[in-house]
């Protein structure tokens, strides 16, 4: 077996270094996009159903989402609702009331600018995690547990 030469590890190394480089930059980019997950199809489980807030039932003819009553969110939901409420301070002001894409054309289609997005904090998470209420310009309150995966229509 031929000796390998310095030149050929270093590139070899820097190879390596830009695919990691590239991987990390992707992984983030798909976890923390403001909605732009590539998911395009048409909802196929229109409500959640975690620990992170029980689908109250029933569903809003509006969007065809289920209604998930707003006690039946989780605490730190129900307070980025009393921040919105209040016009802020919001924890990721950069983020938070940013436009919301809906490029998963999960809720009902309106022009861009319609939605905003709010971070809901997620304990034990060292970033945005992946809760979000979404609102509507028509008044609307959209929750989602799983990042943009699945929403329910917000009673309040």
């Amino acid at each position: 077996m031929p000796a390998v030469s310095r030149r050929t590890l270093s590139t070899i190394g820097s190879v390596v270094a830009v695919l990691v480089v590239l991987a990390a930059v992707a992984w983030t980019r798909g976890t923390d996009d403001g909605g732009t997950s590539g998911s395009a199809g048409p909802p196929s489980y229109a409500g959640t159903s975690t620990a992170d807030g029980q689908a109250s039932g029933q569903t809003d003819p509006d969007s065809g989402l289920r209604w998930i009553d707003e006690q039946d969110l989780p605490v730190e939901a129900r307070t980025t609702l009393d921040l919105i409420d209040a016009g802020g301070p919001f924890p990721y002001p950069g983020k938070d009331g940013s436009t919301f894409g809906n490029f998963e054309r999960l809720l009902p289609q309106q022009q861009r600018g319609y939605y905003e997005e709010y971070t809901v904090p997620t304990p034990g998470s060292r970033d945005r995690g992946a809760r979000r209420i979404i609102t509507g310009d028509g008044g609307e309150y959209y929750w989602t547990a799983d990042h943009y995966e699945h929403f329910d229509r917000i009673r309040r």
